[in-house]
């Protein structure tokens, strides 16, 4: 999945599998997540916010199913 460099604090790139409803969020520190069944509002929000961190901490962690990918 193509992820796109974001502007923020905790993330460095964000992608999203539209087809499969899946979020892909790479960390400063190299590690990337997947979320499942993440509708597509919620990542274009993610995209849109001025804090990236803030609304993933509020929006997507502990919400999705998550898997490590590295």
């Amino acid at each position: 999945m193509q992820r796109r460099l974001v502007n923020s604090s905790m993330l460095r790139s964000i992608g999203f599998d539209a087809a499969n409803n899946v979020l892909e969020v790479e960390f400063r520190d190299l590690s990337v997540y997947q979320y499942v069944d993440v509708p597509e509002r919620e990542a274009t929000g993610l995209l849109a916010a001025a804090s990236k961190g803030k609304y993933f901490t509020s929006q997507i962690k502990g919400r999705y199913r998550t898997h490590k990918v590295r």
